[in-house]
């Protein structure tokens, strides 16, 4: 489920690209990259608000056939993991994406990034106190402080570290969570600002929530390490496709192998999540009451190694698969431009839809919601706006604000 670009500075969902052909922030000194990879890149931020309405909207999962099924069971947590992995691609956006910006340049990126962690926390909080921890926005806001200290590092330091966290952060989560009786987790709660204004708290922020920190860093630094790359070159984009299949299909295979037919089985088909949006389970993200055999499966949201890569894998493969398309199929990628318009806009995309959903009295994909109209109308409406929007002005709405909060950062010296 449920939550960073082009040639401007962004965050997440994806704070601001402008709709092409613009330029990269970057210094002069730096190569710019081709329109088919930013563009590219807005296309699979479009993709991540699609499968997030896909979940919050449509049908549950126990409600579909066919490839109704499929598209189903691959937003489930894979468009939340789109969006966390083209986050870090968004850092490196902000931070210098071929080279790190240093000096007065480079702490001034830092400063954007801080300001819009924060603002995104807030912003999260707010909204979860009317839609629950579904919210992704404010765990955003946590990965982007906790990336501060690997903006300045390469592709392959951060491609390591990435699987570094994969490997031992969801071991280190089930731990951490079998630990945390209850009566903790109360005592930390009781002294939690977050947790008395809504019910996602520090601890659900790090460890317990549907996104947590410790172990969804790795999707975003598995992005900044791809925000290093030149994806406009055909020996990365090759790379990076077997790379990505690789991850796929080996974290795939291996959790069918050790953990049976049921490995793959979505926790969204276990519970309605709360807060009314969406259909995973409210537990979800922690471990609770699991043996050690739970972490050799690898289902959506399951948070486990093999989870990881699996889902790291399908980001990648579907981040070169839009560069790819938008830059070598000239007539596809101006059919695509009002799919693009929503992915400069992902962020008022996002927010957009949960509050259409108040307005409207639209029921969540839940086990009361059967029909698919609901969801196609969302996505129309936010193509027509988007594009319409996109004619006018340089950002959406809330990419606009945002970037205006981060104005103060250029009087850093």
């Amino acid at each position: 489920m449920t939550q960073t670009q082009p040639p401007q500075e962004t965050s997440a969902p994806q704070e601001n690209s402008p709709p092409p052909p613009q330029t990269s922030p970057e210094s002069p000194a730096s190569p710019g990259p081709s329109m088919g990879r930013l563009v590219g890149v807005d296309l699979a931020r479009a993709l991540a608000v699609f499968g997030m309405y896909v979940v919050h909207i449509g049908p549950p999962l126990s409600a579909t056939t066919g490839v109704a099924s499929w598209i189903r069971y691959m937003s489930d947590g894979h468009s939340s993991v789109l969006f966390a992995t083209l986050a870090g691609f968004s850092l490196m956006l902000l931070a210098g994406r071929r080279e790190p910006k240093t000096g007065q340049a480079g702490r001034q990126a830092r400063a954007r990034i801080a300001i819009r962690a924060v603002i995104l926390l807030a912003l999260g909080t707010v909204m979860a106190m009317e839609y629950g921890g579904v919210i992704i926005l404010g765990f955003y806001g946590v990965y982007f402080l906790l990336a501060l200290p690997l903006v300045r590092l390469g592709a392959r330091t951060l491609a390591i570290i990435a699987a570094a966290f994969a490997l031992v952060t969801p071991q280190l989560a089930f731990v951490l969570t079998s630990l945390l009786t209850p009566s903790v987790q109360q005592s930390i709660n009781t002294y939690d600002p977050l947790r008395h204004l809504s019910e996602v708290g520090v601890l659900d922020l790090v460890l317990t929530g549907f996104y947590p920190a410790l172990t969804w860093m790795s999707f975003v630094i598995a992005g900044m390490a791809l925000g290093r790359l030149d994806l406009s070159c055909g020996t990365i984009q090759k790379r990076l496709a077997a790379l990505g299949a690789t991850l796929t299909a080996a974290a795939y295979g291996m959790s069918l192998l050790l953990a049976g037919k049921g490995a793959l089985r979505s926790l969204a088909e276990d519970g309605p999540s709360s807060g009314g949006s969406g259909s995973m389970p409210a537990d979800a993200g922690s471990f609770p009451d699991m043996s050690a055999s739970f972490l050799l499966k690898a289902g959506p949201h399951s948070g486990t190694t093999f989870d990881i890569i699996g889902s790291v894998g399908i980001a990648i493969l579907v981040i070169v698969g839009a560069t790819v398309a938008m830059d070598r199929l000239p007539r596809l990628r101006r059919l695509a431009k009002p799919l693009i318009a929503v992915g400069t806009m992902s962020l008022t995309a996002y927010v957009g839809h949960f509050l259409a959903q108040t307005a409207l009295s639209t029921p969540a994909g839940t086990g009361t919601q059967q029909s698919w109209l609901p969801l196609i109308m969302y996505i129309l409406a936010a193509i027509l706006f988007a594009a319409i929007w996109s004619r006018f002005f340089r950002r959406g709405p809330l990419e606009y604000l945002l970037n205006a909060a981060t104005k103060p950062a250029k009087h850093i010296r």
